[in-house]
């Protein structure tokens, strides 16, 4: 096992990690109806369909991400999602002006958030997860 200094980077990673999509999944509820008109803005087909999957995505991924909960899947799940979401909202290539450098931005954004969620993937949860704890018990 990992010493206590890397384990609580580990922890202090995912709970950042999480608050990424945990925090706007629980936002496209309370601002539904303006969600689907910009995803719809967007050209997003199915538009009601695709904001509960993301919803439920972003929320239960990240609370996975979180708990350390199966978090090598949960990574998985998170980077294929951000992969088309990336592509249709912050596709900077698009635009003009300062919309193109704020799509540029939050593209390259997105491009970290993958990068981690495939450390994750690749290196699982950590110390301080319900995934070691399993595993303890086990």
């Amino acid at each position: 096992m990992a010493n206590s200094s890397n384990s609580i980077v580990t922890l202090i990673g995912r709970i950042l990690m999480a608050m990424v999509f945990v925090i706007p999944g629980l936002l496209k509820i309370s601002g539904y109806s303006m969600t689907v008109a910009y995803a719809s803005s967007k050209g997003l087909p199915v538009t009601n369909v695709a904001i509960v999957c993301a919803i439920v995505v972003e929320i239960l991924g990240g609370i996975a991400v979180l708990i350390g909960y199966q978090t090598r899947i949960a990574a998985w799940v998170l980077f294929l999602y951000l992969i088309p979401t990336t592509l249709i909202f912050h596709n900077f290539w698009a635009a003009t002006g300062m919309q193109q450098q704020d799509s540029l931005i939050h593209f390259l954004k997105n491009l970290a958030i993958m990068g981690g969620l495939l450390i994750l993937a690749a290196n699982g949860a950590g110390a301080y997860s319900l995934d070691q704890h399993k595993a303890v018990g086990a």
